[in-house]
């Protein structure tokens, strides 16, 4: 994994449908080796009815970019 990809770092995507868009890390999985990045990447998850959920519903969650696909932006 690229130890200089970091939380805060502005990245640039290289691959993929998002190619060429610039953001910035909100999280980083190691063990996964993919990073979360800010407004990019969100889908939407239905909650099914549970007893600590009752309402139910929906929730975005970030779906990473793998690092292979990222390339740190200079200043």
């Amino acid at each position: 994994m690229a130890k200089s990809l970091k939380v805060g770092d502005r990245v640039k995507v290289i691959a993929g449908d998002l190619k060429g868009t610039v953001a910035s890390i909100v999280k980083v999985d190691k063990k996964a080796e993919k990073a979360m990045l800010k407004d990019l990447n969100i889908k939407t998850r239905h909650m099914r009815k549970t007893q600590f959920n009752p309402a139910g519903g929906k929730k975005d969650v970030h779906v990473g970019i793998h690092v292979s696909n990222l390339q740190k932006e200079g200043k």
